[in-house]
């Protein structure tokens, strides 16, 4: 199996994942936060369904400027329907920008820099399994502790959770 395909398949399973979870956000508490540090439920579900666009980024753009490269522009997704279809049309992004990649695109080297200053370089088969698999992944996570915060079933990810034994 070629290494796109393998993130592919990864993603199509991730993110299968994620719109279950997504699928319980209620979205009548998307302004609800259990900490003013926090992000609102609905930014974040919205953040999740965006993290794919890291595929598209890490492919598109090699030398990638926190100063100029990122759009900090925040919406929430104004209902259900919405944020399922963000995360539809990110994922059908991220798998035709995964699709067009060959091997030595995967090997090339990503930089992250804020102006002058490198963050760090990484090849973009690691970027993209951090940026655009963990950050998903990572942000699930939250959720799954929001919505047990507000005592909503969380659906199990990797196995069945407290609310589907």
């Amino acid at each position: 199996m070629s290494l796109k395909d393998a993130f592919i398949a990864e993603l199509r399973h991730e993110t299968s994942l994620t719109k279950t979870i997504l699928e319980r956000v209620p979205m009548d508490k998307k302004d609800w936060k259990p900490h003013e540090k926090s992000m609102t439920m609905g930014r974040l579900a919205t953040h999740i369904a965006e993290t794919l666009k890291w595929i598209s980024n890490i492919r598109h753009i090699d030398d990638f400027d926190f100063m100029k490269d990122l759009n900090l522009k925040q919406d929430t997704a104004a209902s259900q329907e919405e944020l399922l279809q963000l995360l539809k049309t990110n994922l059908d992004k991220a798998i035709a920008d995964l699709s067009a990649m060959s091997d030595d695109d995967f090997n090339k080297i990503w930089t992250v820099r804020r102006g002058e200053q490198i963050m760090m370089q990484l090849p973009k088969k690691v970027a993209i399994r951090g940026w655009g698999f963990s950050h998903q992944i990572h942000h699930r996570g939250q959720l799954s502790v929001f919505l047990r915060l507000l005592d909503v079933p969380v659906p199990g990810m990797y196995g069945p959770s407290a609310d589907e034994r």
